[in-house]
């Protein structure tokens, strides 16, 4: 598949900083619109840092990344809330608030995004949750739901507001191979309607299954299988 257009993420001469140590240095690369990435590499190469950067969890101090029409390098801290609404992301250990049901939990997401029609929102709701495949659990609490179903919860959450990226840290990790499955499905379905994905992953039965360009994160480099030649 070919991809035209202005990249959804252009990262230029970038290093990655996690406290005051490197861990990625001068990063140049960009990611399509509607384009499906691994970002690959052990424990500790600088994946999540990566992740952190690209949606302002982490500082930038060294060259310049734009996603979603945002230069990270000078963005404000008042227009961070504003990228984070144009992203998606996705976290290996769901981040679901316990104490609050399905719908609650992803009400208070719409709510911190701006959306405030109640008839919106529930309709909103109700979509989102049919499109992850979980029609009937907006009442259920997070601990009523299998791992599987948290996760398509988390997913539901993240598309709420139509992201151009989807930005996935591990999604499957926590989770049995044929849940994993399951899940990435999900994400395969969300990229075929024209959101990106960028999925950092340990799992290499996945990457072998569904092969797709790789960005690797080797000894502080990241090295990108579209670059390689075949």
């Amino acid at each position: 598949m070919s991809f035209s257009g202005e990249p959804i993420v252009q990262i230029t001469d970038a290093s990655i900083f996690q406290e005051d140590q490197t861990v990625l240095n001068n990063i140049s690369l960009k990611i399509s619109k509607g384009e499906f990435v691994y970002l690959v590499g052990r424990t500790g190469s600088g994946k999540s840092s990566l992740l952190k950067t690209l949606y302002c969890d982490i500082p930038l101090h060294m060259g310049s990344i734009r996603i979603c029409d945002f230069n990270i390098e000078k963005i404000k801290r008042k227009e961070i809330p504003l990228l984070r609404r144009k992203l998606g992301i996705v976290f290996q250990d769901f981040q679901l608030l316990p104490d609050r049901t399905v719908a609650e939990n992803i009400f208070f997401v719409m709510k911190a995004t701006g959306w405030k029609e109640k008839a919106k929102m529930k309709s909103r709701l109700a979509d989102i949750l049919m499109r992850v495949g979980l029609g009937s659990v907006a009442s259920k609490m997070p601990h009523q739901l299998s791992g599987g179903e948290q996760q398509r919860v988390v997913i539901a959450r993240a598309l709420i507001n139509e992201p151009s990226i989807l930005i996935a840290d591990e999604p499957t990790g926590n989770l049995d191979p044929e849940v994993s499955e399951g899940i990435f499905q999900t994400f395969e379905d969300i990229n075929r309607s024209g959101t990106a994905v960028l999925m950092a992953t340990h799992d290499f039965k996945l990457i072998e299954n569904y092969p797709k360009r790789r960005l690797s994160c080797e000894k502080g480099r990241v090295i990108d299988s579209a670059a390689q030649p075949r």
